[in-house]
């Protein structure tokens, strides 16, 4: 299986220590959510805090707050950070890492373009990921970061050029963001028990689930185990572009033909 690369991180110079020490330097909300960034890539979610950013700045946690008013804010922060490396990764025009079939329509070439880089972006930042969902159900639409709502018109304005109608671009927007996400999601989740323990069967926590009750689930974790990366995240893609658009032409013929439709009358006979 082919391995994943790590994308290049263009990261906010948060301040090197020494430097705090000799003269604190000027907070803005970019710095914030880096150093937010910084320690969730570190220690996880669960260490984020106000008092622990404002400790990875050198400054009182009451500084952050004309920046990030609440942790909710800085949650949502760090989406848009994830996001704002992704449209940095986009800009590159950097090919898919598994490279593009030579007769694919453009817009198709850069939904999986698109695709790749989230995976690509989500690798880099795993503790973040899950943030994609919650932060995404608690906050609508309209109040989402400018950076999420592009990421959103992106797939939009390629499943038009598409040339698919308005009703079957809701249908593949909604099927399109499912798969990838849920295919990020599967791919991060958490599979290893012990991860000091050096035999597999161990490591998963095998031996934890009953064999009478769960002989398929316990076949199948090694396999569950492995990241399915860009090959199954394309495939996948495609195959669902491939359904959307052979279901798309029938429905067509059959607004076409509907009753009421505007149908080519024959003359009338002198």
């Amino acid at each position: 299986m082919a391995s994943s690369p790590q994308p290049d991180r263009r990261k906010v110079d948060i301040g090197h220590s020494t430097e705090r020490r000799r003269g604190r330097r000027r907070l803005s909300r970019e710095r914030v959510l880096a150093a937010a960034l910084d320690v969730v890539d570190r220690e996880g979610l669960s260490a984020l805090s106000m008092r622990r950013v404002a400790a990875e700045l050198d400054v009182e946690a009451m500084a952050l707050y004309r920046y990030a008013p609440s942790k909710d804010a800085l949650l949502d922060g760090l989406v848009e950070q994830l996001y704002i490396e992704l449209h940095a990764d986009l800009d590159r025009e950097e090919p898919t890492p598994l490279g593009q079939p030579p007769d694919l329509p453009a817009w198709r070439a850069e939904l999986r373009r698109g695709a790749c880089a989230l995976y690509r972006t989500s690798l880099a930042h795993p503790h973040v990921v899950p943030l994609l969902a919650t932060r995404l159900l608690a906050v609508p639409l309209a109040r989402r970061p400018l950076a999420v709502l592009k990421a959103h018109e992106r797939v939009l304005v390629l499943l038009h050029r598409a040339g698919l109608g308005e009703q079957d671009v809701v249908v593949a927007y909604r099927a399109i963001t499912a798969w990838v996400l849920g295919y990020i999601f599967s791919d991060l989740r958490a599979m290893v028990d012990n991860p000091d323990e050096p035999d597999p069967a161990f490591r998963l926590g095998l031996h934890l689930l009953p064999a009478r009750e769960l002989p398929r689930l316990r076949e199948t974790v090694p396999f569950l185990a492995e990241k399915g990366g860009y090959q199954g995240l394309t495939d996948g893609l495609d195959a669902l572009l491939d359904r959307i658009l052979a279901s798309a032409a029938p429905r067509e013929e059959r607004v076409d033909q509907a009753p009421g439709a505007a149908v080519d009358q024959a003359p009338d006979p002198a």
